[in-house]
């Protein structure tokens, strides 16, 4: 390729957007498809899904096979029967029931036991198993961690990943969405192994949520099969893939919320007007502020100290009856259960005091770069400084976005995937300067 031909490659990519050009209407060498590997084996994860004093399980449809710490099969548990599994000290007892027949106790001296499927054993069904009513693919660890059970899924990532785009995304949006899930899910899960710990992720929103074989469809097994072994790299690296619900029209840099600026987690203009949670209202009454705030016996100001160049909150000085706390922004959005932390505060000493929701800007031509962040700095310089009213105050919250705003936006690429852009470029939008290449290449 040219010097001169790169040079204009590098330009569109860079700057296209921000012309209103299409993604899609970037030169093929850009958009040509990633290839992807030879069906070699996919890495494996392991899942927290439940931590309980007990845990059950069913056999469901297949065999279950009951093993101790090194593997070794202890019983089989035919289609229909019930395993429990209870701590005691430091050991396991497993407790049968099935379809016929009396109940059964086993010892686990180890404090673990494995569960595994037998494929193409009882009633053909498929190699599941049930837990708490949740059908997973995979093996089963179950260890014993303090006073409680930990269950832990080993699975292979290709078929772990179709449950976590059915549970991040409605498996109804286009494909080219679900694609740049995909990627993002399995970026992010590979990132995450941790070899030395007991397990890798944990199936909520802590890592990203996993619900199991019921969260899969058919849309979510092609979006990750078209994209099987892709992942976003940096360097040499995977790349930490962040995301997000809804960001309110502008993502944030990952340096201003979080500890490091990493070069591909940058702020980028949002396309998340569709999102039911773009802009948002709560109303926060006097006993919930009380229990939000106990240190203080509630709260009547909240003064925004700090924010990011988006408008979402640093640092913000909270003051009650009884004094007053520094709190940053993710610590004031758990306490108040804020969807973000793009947020502004109003505060009402009776219904009549201030109309609710209060009136917001209107959203008429400002999805540029420039408007966004006028909008923005608007939202966090409003008069939060309200004096002392005379009673127990309700705290109006008007916000934007739902999430840290970090990373994709779902409700972007939802957006980006409707206009006709590929995964690609969804994922090179909110991921700037990330390649996508086979994992087994790293």
């Amino acid at each position: 390729m040219s010097r001169c031909r790169s040079r204009t490659l590098v330009t569109l990519l860079r700057f296209g957007w921000r012309a209103g050009l299409s993604l899609a209407l970037l030169p093929a060498a850009v958009a040509a498809p990633v290839p992807t590997e030879a069906r070699a084996p996919a890495p494996v994860v392991r899942v927290l899904l439940r931590e309980a004093p007990t845990l059950e399980l069913e056999a469901g449809s297949t065999v279950l096979r009951l093993g101790d710490a090194s593997g070794r099969t202890l019983v089989e548990l035919a289609p229909g029967a019930r395993l429990q599994l209870v701590r005691s000290g430091p050991a396991l007892e497993a407790r049968l029931e099935g379809p016929t027949g009396s109940p059964r106790r086993l010892a686990l001296p180890s404090g673990q036991a494995w569960i595994d499927p037998a494929p193409g054993r009882g009633n053909g069904g498929e190699a599941v198993l049930t837990l708490q009513q949740r059908r997973y693919r995979g093996r089963l660890l179950v260890r014993s961690e303090g006073d409680r059970l930990q269950a832990i899924n080993l699975i292979d990532v290709e078929s772990y990943l179709p449950s976590v785009v059915g549970s991040e995304m409605p498996a109804s949006w286009p494909l080219a969405a679900l694609r740049a899930q995909a990627v993002a899910a399995r970026t992010y899960a590979l990132r995450q192994r941790r070899p030395a710990e007991p397990f890798d992720l944990k199936a909520t929103v802590a890592s990203q949520v996993y619900k199991g074989v019921e969260a899969e469809t058919d849309s979510t097994r092609e979006a990750v099969r078209s994209t099987r072994s892709q992942v976003l790299v940096h360097g040499s690296s995977l790349i930490n893939a962040v995301f997000h619900s809804s960001s309110g029209g502008l993502t944030e840099n990952s340096g201003e919320i979080w500890r490091q600026q990493l070069p591909y987690l940058v702020s980028v203009p949002d396309f998340d007007q569709a999102s039911p949670v773009h802009v948002w209202q709560l109303r926060v009454e006097p006993d919930k502020l009380a229990r939000a705030f106990r240190e203080i016996d509630g709260a009547f100001r909240i003064e925004v100290l700090s924010t990011t160049s988006s408008g979402r909150i640093r640092q913000a000085r909270v003051t009650g009856p009884r004094g007053s706390l520094l709190l940053s922004g993710a610590e004031l959005r758990q306490r108040l259960g804020l969807r973000s932390t793009l947020a502004r505060f109003d505060f009402e000493a009776s219904p009549q005091a201030v109309p609710f929701p209060p009136p917001l800007p209107s959203l008429e031509g400002v999805f540029t770069p420039e408007g966004i962040r006028s909008l923005a700095s608007g939202l966090v310089q409003a008069p939060w400084r309200t004096p002392r009213p005379p009673a127990a105050p309700t705290l109006l919250v008007s916000g934007r976005g739902y999430g840290h705003g970090v990373g994709m936006s779902q409700w972007g690429a939802y957006a980006l995937a409707l206009r006709g852009e590929d995964y690609r470029q969804i994922l090179q939008h909110y991921y700037q300067g990330a390649r996508i290449q086979p994992y087994s290449s790293l």
